[in-house]
């Protein structure tokens, strides 16, 4: 299997937020927690554990955004 950019996930304090996914995303965050949960031998986690650590990692690869914040502009 391919290693997955996801390793478990940290247990932090949560903020709320409301929003509405496709189905298809929901889909694949389903199977994403599956495949996390067999790669990392840990229990499967809902999707919407998912949606923060991947934003996160998301955002902490975008170039972008990194030279935007460190220049004010973000």
């Amino acid at each position: 299997m391919t290693k997955l950019k996801l390793g478990p996930l940290a247990d932090d304090r949560p903020v709320k937020l409301t929003l509405e996914l496709p189905a298809a995303v929901h889909r694949d965050l389903a199977a994403y927690a599956a495949a996390l949960a067999a790669e990392t031998g840990g229990e499967a986690v809902t999707p919407e554990k998912l949606v923060a650590p991947m934003l996160a990692r998301f955002m902490a690869s975008d170039r972008g955004f990194a030279r935007g914040r460190r220049s004010g502009k973000s």
